[in-house]
């Protein structure tokens, strides 16, 4: 039986590895710089590209930090599907930085992307293989890769709350599963809110790589005393977005990679018609949307989807009471992640429902691969163990970690 009692030789023989290991990966990532940045920009703006390089960099080198503190067990093997988006970040929190805890990790590409992942495996592998870790990738079908989950110690799923749940049906009772989904990660402009601060987080909390990541925000609750103006400014920030070819610098605003995003876009589009205060064209052969804007009155029912597009909703509001009746629905219950809050008095908490509030903070102001990812919401993300399923911020480590039940 395992002990879970860390004598100091084994936190001295741990701590020497990673002060071995993390520079060695810190530097092949360095050295690989412009190789990664070439992969990375098929399927990402170069500005969200260098973010992404910079956040795979950062979390690499708090890898010491996360797994002493963390102090996670030894997992005999690892499966992970690779979400669609963030590759090499997504490949150095499920597979680089697990790898100095694991004996093995198998990964699984998503099937639109998987040429690009495998190019960042190809990169990088042979560096994680030099520093002992055993990290293998291949573009097989889910229902080839349930072979390896069923095996595994524990399982890491990016996708589709409802796949989470079909899997998680299929694994051992004993496997530690984590369920990463997203959320529609509200941003709120109060009444006291510096209008410059606040028009600057919602644009780049939704324009990050033209809107393609689950931390960009659907929807702006907007007070009706300052509505008129942020909308007035979102519209004007707006028709200075830069579109065009994802690997030029100065581009924001890209063809999506995913062809579903741009249907979505287009109907929701269609379907609000009468909100459109800017933009609202989409080119379905070129996979373009163009940078848009819809303001409407205030909606109880309205909880709208996952945009993953250059599509800005604002919601005006009258008091910080609907906001929280919003978060506290079943709908928001389900998928609450973060609310970002711009001075708005009436929500000083650091919760609300299962949305973790970012006061003055976007979503990607807080992001930290050591850390635990998300909120409460099940839907957003959940960890699955001895047939408990808990909708909390998720971290591998620490869930490897914990020797209790939730």
């Amino acid at each position: 039986m395992q002990s879970d009692v860390i004598d100091d030789e084994q936190v001295s023989a741990a701590t020497d590895r990673l002060d071995e290991v993390v520079p060695a990966l810190a530097g092949a990532l360095l050295d690989q710089r412009d190789a990664l940045l070439s992969v990375l920009t098929g399927v990402a703006t170069r500005k969200a590209a260098e973010d992404e390089f910079l956040r795979s960099l950062r979390a690499v080198s708090g890898a010491p930090w996360e797994i002493l503190r963390n102090s996670p067990r030894r997992l005999r093997r690892l499966a992970t599907f690779l979400p669609s988006n963030n590759l090499l970040y997504s490949y150095m929190l499920f597979g680089a930085i697990p790898s100095l805890y694991t004996d093995e990790i198998r990964i699984r590409p998503s099937a639109r992307v998987a040429r690009s992942a495998m190019a960042v495996h190809e990169i990088l592998g042979p560096a994680v293989r030099a520093c002992g870790g055993r990290v293998e990738m291949a573009p097989v079908s889910q229902r080839a890769f349930l072979a390896d989950c069923a095996s595994s110690d524990a399982v890491v799923f990016t996708g589709q709350p409802e796949n989470a749940a079909t899997l998680a049906a299929r694994l051992p009772y004993g496997a530690l599963f984590l369920a990463f989904g997203s959320g529609p990660n509200p941003v709120v402009v109060g009444p006291e809110a510096d209008l410059d601060a606040a028009c600057r987080g919602v644009l780049a909390a939704r324009l990050y790589n033209s809107g393609q990541d689950c931390l960009c925000t659907d929807i702006v609750f907007v007070h009706r005393s300052v509505a008129r103006e942020v909308v007035t400014r979102l519209a004007d920030d707006l028709a200075t977005v830069r579109t065009g070819d994802r690997r030029s610098p100065s581009t924001t605003v890209a063809p999506l990679v995913y062809p579903d995003a741009v249907d979505g876009a287009a109907a929701f589009l269609a379907g609000h018609r009468e909100s459109v205060v800017r933009g609202g064209g989409v080119d379905a052969v070129r996979g373009t949307v163009e940078p848009s804007l819809l303001h409407v009155p205030w909606q109880a029912g309205l909880h709208p989807p996952e945009f993953f597009s250059p599509v800005v909703l604002t919601m005006e509001y009258e008091h910080a009471g609907q906001i929280r009746q919003w978060l506290h629905s079943p709908e928001e219950t389900a998928r609450g992640m973060y609310v970002s809050v711009f001075g708005e008095p009436g929500l000083t908490q650091t919760r609300v429902s299962t949305s973790v509030v970012c006061q003055e903070r976007i979503t990607f102001d807080i992001e930290d691969g050591n850390r635990p990812f998300g909120g409460y919401g099940p839907r957003a993300g959940s960890v699955r163990r001895l047939g408990s399923v808990t909708g909390r911020p998720l971290l591998l480590s620490a869930e490897a970690g914990r020797r209790a039940l939730p």
